[in-house]
């Protein structure tokens, strides 16, 4: 029992949830983003180029019987993708530090302070 016990404490802990939300949440990203390369982007900028090789996609471009297209296609997602990536984190921590450069609100005295300053006051007086 004191091993199921162990298990129940460390699956439980925060860094293990928020790992599973953090997996679980990357693998819809990594969907959007993938659709936003290869249904939006790539067609976009490959168009003219595939007119020119008189291909369809990209996956289909065959070279002295070497697939390269399925090599190129890959490349071009991969290179993309990280862009893409780049592009958010880079407006994350922009953001970010924009919340960070604020100056935080002066620290309002203790009542202990309060109270001594009373005392300081009545003494002047």
């Amino acid at each position: 029992m004191g091993m199921l016990q162990e298990f129940k404490t460390f699956v439980m802990r925060g860094n293990v949830i928020d790992l599973a939300v953090g997996v679980i949440i990357g693998g819809a990203f990594n969907k959007i983003v993938s659709s936003l390369i290869e249904d939006v982007i790539t067609p976009l900028m490959l168009k003219p180029v595939l007119e020119a090789a008189h291909v369809s996609t990209l996956q289909d471009y065959i070279w002295h019987g070497a697939k390269i297209g399925m090599f190129l296609s890959s490349v071009i997602t991969f290179i993309l993708t990280a862009f893409v990536l780049f592009l958010i984190i880079k407006g994350m921590n922009a953001a970010r530090k924009k919340e960070e450069s604020a100056p935080p609100a002066p620290a309002e005295p203790s009542t202990t302070d309060k109270l001594l300053m009373e005392i300081r006051d009545s003494l002047k007086k």
